[in-house]
Parts: C-alpha cells; sequence; structure tokens
C-alpha cells in the first residue's frame, strides 16, 4: 500500500484485540475493534481510495477467533494510514425487538477519526437494498503525526472565562470578513485579533464533529434547498467537521483544526465544543442507516418498551442515545478524552444535556453514570463541562444538574434579564439574584457562582440586535410557515418592528449596551453571542439553523456602523478583567472591607431600600465593595421611562467618578480604566431605560492604602 493507503494486493491478517475500540495504527498494520452484542457476524470492507465504488478486500471475522464477548477485531498487516474501510454486519432484522441488522449497508466506525462523504447518497442510505457503491466511508488516519510545538490546553480559572459563542462557518462565510479562507477554521484563525481587541478568553464553538452539511432539510417554495447549517446531527463524534477545511483530505481536517486550536491558545484564547451526545443524525425509523442502527441498535438508542421498532425522542431529533448503557457512556468519555488529548480541547458544552442524566429507562437519576464518569476523569480533570440542563422530553435541572463541577446554561439568568431590560416591573429580587450569581438557584447544593453560564443571548434564539428589534419572531424563511421557533422571547421592539429610524437605532444601541453592563457586571461566567458585539441581525430569524447564508452568517460591516457598541463592549469586558470583585469564584458573604463596605449592598433610588416587595418597581442600585487595594464600584439601573435621582453612597476620604451610563453619547457612554469622570453631590440623575457605573476614585486619607489606578 503506498502513502494513501491504496490497496494493491490482498492483506495478510492476523487476530487482534479488542481494545482500544476503533483502528490503531502500529508500525506492522492496523488494528480494527468494533462492538456488536447482537451481531452473528462482521465483514471489514477495504476500499482502494475514498472513490473506490466495490472494496478490494473482504475481511471475514470469525466469530469465535474475531470475537472476545461483544467486541470484533482483527489485525490488518501493513495496513497504513490513509486506507478506507467500514463494515457489513449480519443479525437479526426483527424490528419489533429494536433489531435493524441489515448487511447489504455499510456501517461507518463510531470511533474512526475520519469519516469520508465522497461517495455518500442520504437516499440510499434510507431505501431497502446494496449502498456500498454510494456510501461513507471511515478512514484511518494517523493522529500522533502533529508538531504541538509545546502547546497544552490553557487551564484558565473558571471565574476567569469570557466566553464568545460562534459558529466556525458563519464566523467568515460572508464577503464582509475580509478572509482569505472564508468558513474554515482557518478563515476563524484571521479572526483572532477581532477576538484579543475584544478581550475575550474562552471561544465556544457550535458542533464541529463530522456531520452531513449536504443533507436537504426542506425546500422552501422558491426553490431554495435548506440544509443543515448548525451541525447538531454528529455522524463522526471522533471526525472533524470536512465542511470547515480547506485542503481536502482525511488528516488534513485533523492539521487544519489543531492548527486553529494551536493559534487560538497562542492568543490566550481557550477552545469550548459544543458536543451533541443526545442524538446522532439517523434520526428516527425512517432516517438512514449509517452507523448505530447497523451496528446494534438495541444497545445504542433508547427505543419504545410497547413496540421497538420506534425510537424514544427525548432529543427532539428523532432518536435518543443510550448514554448510559455502559458501551455507550465508554464511548462518550472516551470521545471526550481524545478531543482533550489529542486535540487540546479545553472545555465541552453539552447539548440537551438532561439526557445524559436519563437512565436506560429514559428516567433521569441522580448518579448517571456516564455524567460522574465525566466529572471523575482523570484526562478531564482540568476540562470545562457545560451543561445546557433540560432536553425536548420535558427535564428541565437548572440548579440541580448532577456532579459538582458540572457549570449550567442559566437560562433563568436570560429571562430575568431579558424582562428587566425590557421594562417589565417587579423583578428587582430576581434581578439581584441573578447578578449575585443566583444563589438561590446555586448556593444550597454546594454550587458556587461559576457552576452559573450567564447569558442573554445564544445561537438558538434572537440575536441581540433582534431582542430590541422585534417583538415576534419572522421565521418564513426556514420553510415552515414561521412554526418553528420559540414565541415566547421577552423581547421589545423599541417601539418599531425591524429596522427604525436614527432615533430608534440609537435607543436600541443603548439597551444593547444596558444588556452588555449588566451581563458583565454579574457574577458567574458571561457568554456572549458572536456579533452580538456588533449587533449582528438575523432579521429577526430566532432559529436559524437552516440558514447557511445571509441570514446566519456575521455581518462585518457592523464593526463600522456600530463602532460605539463594539467599543462598549471592549471597555465592559475590560472592566470585569481588572476587577476581580466582579469574578468571584465563590457568593458574596457580607464581609466588609478596609472602608466599611460589604462586599455587596443594595439600594432602591434611596440608600439601603431597595424595594424587593414593590410590583411597580422598575428601578435597583448595588453597591460593590472591593478589596483593601481595589476600587468599590455603584450601580443604578433605571428601567422606567422616567429620569430618577439616585442617593449615593459616601465613603469617607473618597469620591465617585462615572465609568458607564449607557444614555450617553460615546465616547462617555463608557470610559477606560483610570478614566472616571469625577462627579459632585451626592445623588445621580438617571435617565429611562439606562444603567450607570461609578467607581470610587483614589483614597485621599493617610490612613488607606492607595486604590489600583
Amino acid at each position: 500500500m503506498n502513502k494513501v493507503g491504496r490497496v494493491q494486493e490482498a492483506y495478510a491478517t492476523s487476530v487482534g484485540r479488542p481494545h482500544p475500540l476503533g483502528p490503531s495504527v502500529q508500525t506492522d498494520g492496523v488494528n480494527f475493534s468494533v462492538f456488536s452484542r447482537n451481531a452473528t457476524g462482521v465483514e471489514l470492507l477495504l476500499f482502494d481510495g475514498e472513490t473506490a465504488p466495490q472494496p478490494s478486500q473482504v475481511v471475514t471475522l470469525d466469530p469465535n477467533a474475531n470475537r472476545t464477548f461483544g467486541f470484533w477485531h482483527v489485525f490488518i498487516e501493513g495496513l497504513r494510514p490513509g486506507a478506507h474501510y467500514g463494515y457489513r454486519v449480519d443479525g437479526p432484522m426483527d424490528f419489533a425487538n429494536g433489531h435493524r441488522f441489515d448487511r447489504a449497508k455499510l456501517a461507518i466506525d463510531p470511533y474512526a477519526r475520519g469519516q469520508s462523504l465522497a461517495l455518500w447518497d442520504r437516499v440510499a442510505a434510507c431505501e431497502p437494498g446494496d449502498n456500498v457503491a454510494r456510501s461513507m466511508r471511515s478512514v484511518v488516519i494517523d493522529w500522533d503525526d502533529y508538531d504541538w510545538e509545546g502547546d497544552a490546553p490553557l487551564g484558565l480559572p473558571m471565574q476567569d472565562l469570557i466566553i464568545y459563542e460562534a459558529h466556525v462557518g458563519g464566523m467568515t462565510r460572508s464577503p464582509s470578513a475580509g478572509v482569505a479562507d472564508p468558513g474554515t477554521y482557518r478563515g476563524l484563525i484571521e479572526k483572532i485579533p477581532h477576538l484579543q481587541a475584544l478581550g475575550v478568553t474562552a471561544i465556544e464553538l457550535l458542533p464541529v464533529f463530522e456531520f452531513d452539511s449536504t443533507a436537504v432539510l426542506r425546500e422552501t417554495p422558491d426553490g431554495t434547498k435548506l440544509r443543515n447549517y448548525w451541525g447538531y446531527s454528529t455522524i463522526g463524534f471522533f471526525a472533524p467537521a470536512s465542511t470547515y477545511c480547506q485542503t481536502p483530505g482525511q488528516a488534513t481536517h485533523l492539521t487544519e483544526f489543531r492548527d486553529m486550536v494551536k493559534a487560538l491558545h497562542r492568543a490566550g484564547i481557550e477552545v469550548i465544543l459544543d458536543v451533541v451526545f443526545n442524538h446522532t443524525d439517523e434520526g428516527n425509523h425512517m432516517g438512514p442507516a449509517m452507523c448505530f442502527k447497523l451496528l446494534d441498535n438495541s444497545v445504542y438508542y433508547h427505543l419504545v418498551p410497547q413496540d421497538r421498532q420506534y425510537y424514544m425522542d427525548y432529543s427532539g431529533c428523532g432518536n435518543t442515545l443510550n448514554c448510559n448503557h455502559p458501551v455507550v457512556a465508554k464511548m462518550i468519555v472516551e470521545c471526550l478524552e481524545f478531543w482533550v488529548r489529542e486535540m487540546h480541547i479545553d472545555g465541552f458544552r453539552f447539548d440537551e444535556g438532561t439526557i445524559l442524566t436519563r437512565d436506560e429507562a429514559g428516567v433521569p437519576v441522580m448518579h448517571p453514570p456516564v455524567v460522574w464518569a465525566i466529572e471523575l476523569s482523570e484526562t478531564l480533570a482540568n476540562t470545562k463541562i457545560i451543561a445546557e440542563a433540560w432536553d425536548a422530553g420535558g427535564a428541565y435541572q437548572v440548579g440541580y444538574f448532577p456532579g459538582y463541577r458540572w457549570a449550567e446554561w442559566n437560562g433563568r439568568f436570560r429571562d430575568v434579564v431579558r424582562r428587566f431590560v425590557a421594562g417589565e416591573p417587579g423583578l428587582v429580587g430576581q434581578l439581584a439574584d441573578r447578578v449575585c450569581g443566583s444563589a438561590s438557584i446555586y448556593q444550597a447544593s454546594g454550587h458556587m457562582p461559576i457552576n452559573s453560564i450567564n447569558f442573554v443571548t445564544c445561537h438558538d434564539g434572537f440575536t441581540l440586535n433582534d431582542l430590541v428589534s422585534y417583538n415576534g419572531k419572522h421565521n418564513q424563511a426556514n420553510g415552515e410557515n414561521n412554526a418553528d421557533g420559540a414565541d415566547d422571547n421577552n423581547s421589545w421592539n423599541c417601539g418599531v418592528e425591524g429596522p427604525g429610524d436614527a432615533a430608534t437605532e440609537r435607543f436600541r444601541s443603548q439597551q444593547v449596551k444596558n444588556f452588555a453592563i449588566l451581563l458583565l457586571l454579574a457574577q458567574g461566567v458571561p457568554m456572549i453571542s458572536g456579533g452580538d458585539e456588533i449587533r449582528r441581525s438575523q432579521g429577526g430569524n430566532n432559529n436559524a439553523y437552516c440558514q447557511d447564508n445571509a441570514i446566519g452568517w456575521t455581518d462585518w460591516t457592523g464593526t463600522a456602523r456600530h463602532a460605539d457598541v463594539l467599543r462598549f463592549f471592549r471597555h465592559a469586558i475590560a472592566l470585569r478583567r481588572y476587577h476581580p470583585m466582579l469574578r468571584r469564584a465563590r457568593f458574596f458573604t457580607g464581609e466588609r472591607n478596609p472602608r466599611g463596605l460589604p462586599d455587596i449592598s443594595w439600594h432602591g433610588t434611596r440608600l439601603g431600600q431597595p424595594n424587593w416587595d414593590d410590583p411597580a418597581s422598575r428601578v435597583l442600585a448595588a453597591t460593590f465593595g472591593g478589596a483593601a487595594d481595589e476600587r468599590d464600584l455603584h450601580v443604578m439601573m433605571n428601567m422606567s421611562d422616567h429620569v430618577i435621582a439616585f442617593e449615593l453612597p459616601h465613603i469617607e476620604g473618597h469620591a465617585w467618578g462615572r465609568v458607564a451610563d449607557t444614555s450617553l453619547s460615546p465616547p462617555d457612554d463608557i470610559v477606560g480604566e483610570g478614566k472616571a469622570v469625577p462627579i459632585g453631590g451626592n445623588e445621580y440623575l438617571v435617565n429611562g431605560h439606562s444603567i450607570v457605573l461609578l467607581a470610587s476614585l483614589r483614597a485621599t486619607t493617610g490612613g488607606s492604602a492607595p486604590l489600583r489606578p
């Protein structure tokens, strides 16, 4: 065989080993191992390149020699990286009992580090009959062949994270991105200077495991073919998505992905992956058979107990992985460990993570094996693990997701902050709790503020621009008669649905800044949805999962059109990074600093009177007492329609300086650290729908240590 795995003659074989699963490259060949408890026979098919319609060699595995319990294994002597392969699996085709074995179909290897879609025909995988000539193929890859140049996961403290959620393709596919390799891992590298200037410390990427980007979900009346854009339908858990590669070739996929990770690490930015272990791209009983259905359907999926030809759909995507079956749990943990050990990933966000807590009967439990195996894995010990703590089956676990160090997307933070900034009254008590790290949700269980991932927007829903520009969703382009996507968005269009005049747009920018300052002042880990810092719009579409076009892409002309918003985000992020009091790992305790201030105290328009029980209140203020050498901060929030005077706290020997006032025009809306504008008097007039942040100025009394400049 030559370097790309071309088959020249039949290979000699030996029994091989059951572990590890998948292809293992060795000096004298490749070991293959795949799990199927209920199969009666397995064949390994080797192909002469990725476009060969038929195998060049078929290796039949002897159930007595090549099977150890449920593991089928064989060693192919002399085989080299680059070889393409797949499995034919024999067994009962007994739908009522959950078995879908079909030797006419080619099964890919779930552990393969590369999957080739060169001949892939999705329809052929759904219809009866032989699909080998139109199948997906797995690829043997030597993942040790890469120079990391000393790179390793960064290991930043959780409380120091400022997460930027982004789609690899959508970040640079627009011509406005101005990159040499749009829509690719390399294109994202070209945007690292933007991320650095913004000040984020981690990027969370929408799914980058191999998926079928060619799949046509539906065709709109105007003939537009809508495809799987977001990638939340995995086909290869160990393989980087080829659609984001600039250079064809499975081995280069790993290289380009690793180059991106290495470049981000050099910039001090961690890489978190959005991973989808709750379902696969095989869908329901009518979906394609390409992997787990053919290997051992009854093991890998939750099936309807009364009629096992059908799938339990806790994911809302047609099927649900049986995550707490020992073999499936093994695959999930080994997959994560591979991405950390071999791809240097810093963390994972688990889509519909609650499904990982469901036992084999589909019931959420407190000690799900796979969740605890992830928590306690030594390989993953320094890895960030974040759950979307709900699923489409109705389970909601925000505040009590199993495990200790699992962080959670805090949907309750999102909802309260949206409602407050939109002007809804009677929320000041809930808002204060969210600013304090959602103590009412996390503290009693022994968790900490760092268990809360705070966000206002994410890929799923309105962008921040659209949150202040639309009262309702506008998803007609998705071809589902505007029936898809959330109906309850807690949004406010500021008086005009869609684009407005100059005055309306100025007010919307003010609202965006209100969201930004609240997000970055709150305890917990803030997450920004990519493009919000330049008011990226999806035209009111709150479910752009199928919009691989201008609707779903970042329009980088916003950097100029909304330069004031970008500047505000940069300064607000810098403020958070500068002040340790805003990045506490633990909850407030009431401890007082040398200047007599508690770590946090709450007010309304009058000091010490926050009016928690006032159902009409739309105002709140708080004072953050800094450490001995840290400035104190005071924030005033007025979401009423009127100008209101707020009483200011007195600190002996100190004055207050204005750091931010979202109602002011730039550059007065926010200033850099050390440039606070001194203010006099004991009150501050706060304009309607605005937030003001003050910082204490340098101490002047001899008994106090000087504050940080």
